[in-house]
């Protein structure tokens, strides 16, 4: 069997108060196979954005093992974990996270300029995502000046206009009316079949449906949905 993805072992995410400790995520093994599209479900609490961050790289309190594309997370420095997020993981966070003092065109940029693509090809990239997204007249507004479904749509465009290996997203349809949020599963869908790997966190059962597995999490453990399917 070829290695797989995503590799966790006995990760574990506890936030300490004086001497009591609250466990958010408990011993999650999991292993997530390229080309999967991985739906993360359960109560709230349960630990699901929690995990997210955690194979995002936004989040570095965590014990256990962690290993993305065969390199071992959990032993990287942080500027080697940064590089490596960077490099291969759009994420779509659920409130947005657009640069206040940026444009939507200048947010859609950001992630080509960490991945040193070349000013020429870096326009000419935006000028398509914005054009894919219908945005192409919100490109010269700041994020103040949109609308919530408008600043989840930059924010879906942002986390994939650099073709990540990794897709992750936080409720990604969450801000967005029912057209457009289909419109996102939908291409969502085909980058999948392109052969781009998809983790979201969701509570839509008809979100989940567009995936190939759901993982359940409950009070930190995963209940359900360990293994990949064969």
């Amino acid at each position: 069997m070829s290695e797989p993805l995503i590799a966790l072992r006995n990760v574990e995410k506890v936030f300490s108060h004086g001497v009591s400790r609250t466990f958010v995520l408990r011993r999650i093994t999991l292993d997530i196979a390229a080309g999967e599209f991985v739906s993360i479900m359960g109560p709230s609490g349960a630990g699901k954005s929690t995990l997210l961050h955690i194979l995002g790289m936004h989040d570095a309190e965590w014990s256990g093992e962690y290993e993305l594309l065969g390199q071992p997370v959990h032993r990287l420095r942080a500027k080697h974990r940064q590089a490596l997020g960077r490099t291969h993981i759009g994420f779509v966070f659920q409130s947005y996270h657009l640069l206040d003092d940026l444009t939507v065109a200048e947010n859609l940029e950001v992630p080509l300029s960490y991945r040193d693509v070349p000013r020429p090809e870096r326009q000419s990239l935006v000028a398509d995502t914005l054009d894919r997204f219908q945005i192409v007249g919100k490109k010269d507004l700041y994020p103040s000046q949109l609308s919530g479904g408008q600043q989840q749509l930059v924010g879906v465009a942002r986390a994939l206009i650099a073709k990540p290996t990794l897709i992750l997203a936080d409720e990604p349809t969450g801000n967005l009316h029912s057209n457009q949020g289909r419109e996102i599963m939908e291409l969502f869908t085909r980058l999948n079949e392109d052969g781009t790997t998809i983790i979201q966190v969701t509570h839509s059962d008809v979100n989940a449906g567009y995936g190939s597995r759901t993982v359940q999490l409950r009070d930190g453990w995963v209940v359900d949905g360990q293994e990949p399917e064969p």
